[in-house]
């Protein structure tokens, strides 16, 4: 018997690139398994060590991906949006998680996929698994690209390149502007751009100086997407 719960996860999944044209039975077959979960903010979803079990997609709120030196300082690789999914590098071998997964705000909803289930689809459907290839190619792509960025651009260039990424990515047109609506502090902006809080403070007002964005707490609005510079 489907249930309207099943009917919203399955419809959660489909949202995921190379989960739309899987039949509906095998999806629901997933969705009967799939554990939705909401958890608080800065909670972790899991931690570096952890056995690498299970899958995640995000279906509410933010998640950054992280690691921690050993002076206790925070290395964000990556910030997470809905439809999102994440934890993946057990389907391709990864047996304990190098990594940590923090939620960002308040009520951050996950769905959470077991691993074994998500191999057991991919063997089902031989193209499932060359599209999760190419999927995570792509993911290495971009982590290459900061990598590059982080080695041959100064620390104003990043910060606006993050501004840029998370327009075209999450931001919201409200006329000719984009607007970003956020749970970051610029800490976490700092911790991703491998700059400082301070120099983050610095560039972000002067560039609402120059009239090319306006910030709160909350949201970035972007004034002028091609004069960002």
């Amino acid at each position: 018997m489907t249930t309207s719960r099943d009917t919203s996860v399955v419809a959660f999944l489909r949202q995921i690139s190379f989960l739309e044209n899987l039949p509906y039975a095998d999806l629901h077959e997933l969705a009967l398994i799939c554990q939705m979960e909401q958890i608080q903010r800065n909670c972790a979803i899991y931690t570096k060590g952890e056995i690498s079990g299970h899958l995640f997609i995000l279906l509410r709120g933010s998640v950054k991906l992280c690691s921690f030196s050993e002076d206790g300082r925070e290395i964000i690789k990556e910030m997470l949006s809905p439809i999102t999914l994440f934890g993946e590098l057990g389907l391709v071998g990864e047996k304990e998680r190098q990594e940590n997964a923090l939620s960002m705000q308040d009520e951050v909803q996950l769905l959470r996929i077991p691993t074994e289930s998500f191999r057991k689809l991919m063997r089902k459907h031989p193209n499932l698994s060359l599209d999760i290839v190419d999927w995570l190619g792509t993911r290495l792509r971009r982590a290459e690209s900061r990598l590059e960025a982080l080695m041959f651009k100064d620390a104003r260039e990043r910060i606006i390149d993050f501004l840029k990424d998370s327009a075209e990515n999450q931001g919201k047109k409200i006329g000719f502007e984009l607007l970003i609506k956020h749970s970051m502090t610029q800490q976490d902006i700092a911790n991703y751009t491998g700059t400082s809080r301070q120099t983050v403070t610095s560039v972000l007002n002067e560039l609402r100086k120059s009239n090319l964005i306006y910030f709160n707490r909350r949201s970035i609005l972007i004034r002028d997407l091609e004069r960002l510079s």
